[in-house]
């Protein structure tokens, strides 16, 4: 699928420290990205405070080999180290991946091979699925397929089908998500059972309060305010907003101490079968940068959910908006659900801490988030 990053945030040069992680997580493989950014400082460790080992200039080609806390490990050439992460655009896919959550599936168990159902054509029925090397979630994406997709099946092995397209590429999909006669074969979260559009009333949202537990997220540099702590306050502010508009709503923490991982997030929502699901987070930057921050993956999955969002943030709640910008986050690249993430302000900034501090501003976020939704299923 296409990635493109936003324009206006690169002249921004906004730097995205910790607003999504809630714990370390290895990078599924290595991959090649491209460096966006005059001269990208490669430091010794995942951190802004770290010594600068070396740098990278505009259009460098690195290879990545881990993530942390939205900082990437990457080497080119006799320069290695970590570099922000939001200074790399990818150019490549993923090496072989040893575990996840597939696109579309809730959770996948391979098993051996089934002689059964093999044969016939099938329709796709989640808006993107994912093209896997093999009949599991650890193998490169191939491809996607969007909802409608025609595919023959070739062969099935557990959960898994080798299939077919219309234009002759072939390799494997998670099962429940093609359909023969207009059945599908398996239970899924599909807009062919839950359609997007009309009213929100009756549609479940999951809303994912960032961090958690032993781990705060950012800490304000003039407040000490707690990351975890606003993230949790702003979901339930959402979370009522939507059902006074009819919404189901599920979190996926309800308490301080909570600190689910970032898979378990993800699975929550597709083993619910919702229809849409928003992560909240508060930014840092060593910048002085201010405002609002929409991100999205996938184009035909994520991006009209984001947009719609991000059209009541710029409205006027107190912050400017930054616009949409690209992510390539596990809680969007893993989820086969619409799926967004929202940065609410910059805690490193004295003023928009003392802002998002406030109830009145987390209320007004909150509505906007609920009234970009409605958007979306209207």
């Amino acid at each position: 699928m296409k990635k493109t990053l936003s324009t206006a945030m690169l002249a921004a040069t906004l730097l995205l420290s910790t607003p999504w992680q809630p714990e370390s997580a290895h990078a599924a493989g290595a991959y090649t990205a491209k460096v966006y950014a005059s001269s990208l400082n490669v430091r010794s460790e995942p951190a802004a405070s770290a010594s600068v080992t070396g740098s990278l200039k505009s259009g460098a080609l690195v290879t990545v080999t881990d993530e942390q806390h939205g900082w990437l490990k990457v080497r080119a050439g006799s320069v290695s180290g970590w570099v922000a992460g939001y200074y790399l655009k990818r150019t490549s896919g993923t090496a072989e991946a040893a575990s996840g959550t597939a696109a579309g599936a809730a959770s996948v168990k391979t098993s051996s091979p089934s002689s059964g159902s093999a044969g016939g054509t099938a329709q796709v029925t989640a808006s993107s699925l994912r093209i896997r090397g093999g009949p599991g979630t650890g193998y490169k994406v191939l491809g996607s397929l969007k909802e409608g997709d025609s595919v023959k099946i070739l062969l099935r092995q557990g959960d898994w089908a080798r299939i077919r397209t219309a234009s002759g590429e072939t390799g494997w999909v998670a099962g429940q998500y093609i359909a023969r006669g207009g059945s599908s074969t398996g239970s899924t979260w599909s807009s062919g059972s839950s359609p997007r559009t009309g009213s929100i009333r009756g549609k479940l949202i999951v809303i994912d309060p960032g961090h958690g537990g032993s781990d705060p997220g950012m800490l304000g540099t003039s407040y000490d305010t707690m990351e975890k702590d606003l993230t949790l306050q702003t979901a339930f502010y959402v979370r009522d907003y939507l059902r006074a508009k009819g919404a189901r709503v599920e979190l996926t923490r309800t308490r301080g101490d909570q600190k689910p991982s970032l898979s378990r997030r993800v699975q929550i929502g597709q083993q619910l079968r919702a229809d849409a699901f928003v992560s909240i987070h508060y930014n840092s930057s060593p910048k002085k940068v201010s405002g609002t921050l929409t991100f999205f993956y996938s184009e035909n999955n994520d991006l009209r959910l984001a947009r719609s969002i991000e059209n009541r943030l710029r409205q006027g709640i107190g912050l400017k908006s930054n616009g949409l910008s690209f992510g390539d986050y596990h809680i969007l690249r893993e989820n086969s659900l619409p799926a967004t993430l929202v940065e609410l302000g910059f805690l490193s900034n004295r003023t928009d801490e003392s802002i998002v501090r406030t109830a009145s501003y987390q209320k007004k976020a909150a509505k906007a988030i609920a009234e970009g939704l409605a958007d979306y299923f209207d």
